[in-house]
């Protein structure tokens, strides 16, 4: 049987999904400015770490999970089956599915903020955001392979922490005005 999963398979895919991400900005620093770039591609890489630590199984040796026994449904408990404590932080996992979209919802803001239509993609974008938590939730659902438990208190824990990450962005979006960093071309003048 072929094992995946566990920590280290995360952190490797977290630091290829980062050099893509940052090979990305770089072809993107000349057309839209350092800061466009560099918002754009955090937010994907932001969804690609929460795509990594929600959907790749906890541990290489989590095994089969007979279809008999594994849930068909997610559960509706507000709460729900979440542990009270995690082994990063203390507050509970709930602290962490919110703060795992945090970056997300700012680096969203700040990406989009430099066009006039900002105003219309960030709500969009916020909205995207809830239904790619559900999307997890659904293939945990599914793949119980993967021994994650789909629960609708994380979707709500993980659209709140895109909101807030979304108020921090328009905060970054004052302090940043991205619309000012644009890349500058230089004129050449032709002598008269």
């Amino acid at each position: 049987m072929v094992t995946f999963g566990g920590t280290g398979v995360m952190l490797l895919g977290i630091g290829l999904a980062g050099v893509g991400c940052a090979l990305l900005a770089l072809a993107l620093s000349r057309p839209l400015g350092w800061l466009s770039a560099l918002a754009i591609a955090g937010f994907l890489w932001s969804l690609a770490v929460i795509a990594l630590v929600t959907l790749v199984p906890t541990s290489p040796d989590t095994g089969f999970v007979p279809a008999e026994s594994r849930m068909t449904t997610c559960s509706w408990d507000i709460g729900g089956p979440a542990p009270d404590g995690f082994w990063i932080l203390q507050s509970g996992q709930r602290t962490l599915n919110a703060a795992l979209f945090v970056p997300a919802g700012m680096l969203l803001v700040l990406a989009v903020a430099r066009w006039r239509a900002g105003w219309v993609l960030a709500p969009l974008g916020l909205a995207g955001l809830a239904a790619y938590s559900a999307l997890i939730e659904k293939t945990q659902l599914e793949l119980a392979r993967i021994d994650r438990a789909c629960d609708v208190t994380d979707v709500i824990d993980n659209t709140a922490g895109a909101a807030i990450g979304a108020v921090l962005g328009l905060v970054a979006v004052a302090v940043l005005r991205p619309w000012r960093h644009r890349q500058r071309r230089t004129q050449v003048r032709r002598p008269s």
